[in-house]
């Protein structure tokens, strides 16, 4: 229990209107405005819940929430929806479950596996590339938007089933997970869509145990990963809301950092500049391993994800009482991260509004507070595939800055959409210039 010192009597201030955070297309516009009025520490009323939900952008109190005291916070609002679509997977499960599940299923995501999906994201971006210089050479304008959530999409999925994508495609008559790319609506009944593919996976996994045929592939090692304690594999319902979870956290996040960091390309040419000389100084074609070391392209990632995170917003619920930043956090309190406002906080960035991959060289990150930095969360619960995920879009940013200078076409009036994701309201109209 608290003790109701006077450092701690009061509560965060706030602008007293009610707001259901996350419900609302004017969201986050409405949590920056408050962050630029009431500063790290704010609260609003959630009417529909009848309680205040804090928003908090101190790192030191994001440190506390995410790591040093995560025990005491649980999942948060919103989690029952994206249960809906994704099962009891690692995003949504808790407790004993979750820990199981993250345990088993984390040496897969090793860095050192990276290199077994190097092939596949070669061949889909050598794909996309192959499209893009057919519409060059007509002069034709490419959906960029589009085009990369189809090319992610298609990486995550071959990851996962290698060549039984083929073996699902033609037993539903055609590959079925084209709805994540088609539909951008995450309602009832897309979740029932997306949710009846769950059978489909099934019958691979019981058709691969009964084969037992060699993979390399994400499904064959979760099918062979096993709990340390009993020794026994994953239970099926768990390992296909684990590949359902893959396929959508997988494919959706990578596809909206790699469309706000080329918006954010064609909109500074010095950057640029740079990233084209840093590739064009490596002598032939590069390979996948050569571009995973550039230091400036790794730094043009890392600041379009500072700028436009695609997980926009952190929910937890505080388990018991607790203290951030001298207020009092009574028990059932729910505490907002948002990596935007925290990627823009005037105290640990400067210029947090300038488009700047420099403030990623290796002195100026080591300065810096880790927890000014969230795109991938942090803690025991960051983001599992966050090494495939920046893997995928070096590559990816590599292999088209090789090829073209990418600009928009016409005046576009871009807008965000803080929905899910952070996205861009309308698709990218992007004119591919040959280099």
């Amino acid at each position: 229990m608290i003790s109701q010192s006077p450092a701690l009597s009061a509560v965060p201030p706030g602008p007293g209107d009610q707001f259901e955070i996350g419900d609302t297309d004017d969201s986050l516009e409405r949590m920056a405005r408050y962050y630029a009025e009431y500063g790290d520490f704010y609260r609003v009323h959630a009417p529909r819940r009848g309680t205040d939900t804090y928003v908090i952008s101190d790192p030191e109190a994001i440190r506390r929430v995410l790591v040093t005291n995560h025990r005491n916070y649980t999942k948060g609002v919103g989690i029952n929806r994206v249960k809906v679509l994704l099962g009891n997977g690692i995003m949504v499960s808790e407790g004993e479950l979750w820990h199981r599940q993250r345990r088993m299923m984390q040496p897969s995501f090793h860095r050192r596996h990276m290199v077994n999906f190097f092939a596949n994201i070669e061949n889909c971006n050598r794909a996309l590339l192959a499209e893009w210089q057919a519409r060059a050479a007509r002069g034709e304008t490419v959906n960029l938007t589009e085009d990369v959530s189809r090319m992610t999409l298609d990486i995550v999925l071959r990851a996962l089933f290698s060549d039984d994508l083929e073996v699902l495609a033609n037993r539903v008559g055609g590959n079925p997970f084209t709805v994540l790319a088609d539909e951008s609506a995450r309602d009832l009944r897309f979740a029932a869509r997306f949710r009846a593919l769950a059978h489909p996976i099934g019958e691979l996994i019981k058709q691969r145990r009964e084969r037992a045929p060699l993979r390399r592939d994400l499904l064959a090692m979760l099918m062979q990963a096993r709990d340390k304690n009993s020794g026994l594999p994953m239970p099926d319902k768990s390992l296909i809301d684990e590949v359902m979870t893959l396929i959508v956290a997988g494919h959706e996040t990578t596809a909206s950092g790699l469309n706000w960091l080329w918006y954010l390309l064609s909109g500074h040419p010095e950057v640029t500049r740079r990233l084209h000389a840093e590739l064009d100084a490596l002598e032939g074609e590069p390979t996948p391993q050569q571009i995973l070391e550039l230091p400036y392209l790794g730094q043009v990632i890392d600041e379009a994800l500072r700028l436009y995170p695609p997980g926009w917003l952190i929910t937890r619920r505080a388990i018991a009482d607790d203290e951030l930043g001298g207020y009092p956090v009574p028990a059932g309190t729910d505490v907002f991260i948002s990596p935007y406002l925290v990627h823009r906080n005037p105290r640990c960035w400067e210029r947090p509004e300038q488009f700047d991959p420099d403030r990623f060289r290796d002195a100026a990150v080591k300065e810096r507070n880790r927890f000014a930095y969230l795109p991938f969360v942090a803690g025991p619960r960051h983001c599992i595939g966050e090494a495939f995920a920046l893997t995928e879009m070096r590559i990816h940013v590599a292999r088209a800055a090789l090829r073209f200078d990418l600009q928009l076409a016409g005046d576009q009036a871009i807008e965000m959409e803080a929905r899910v994701n952070l996205r861009t309201r309308q698709p990218l109209i992007m004119r591919p210039l040959p280099r």
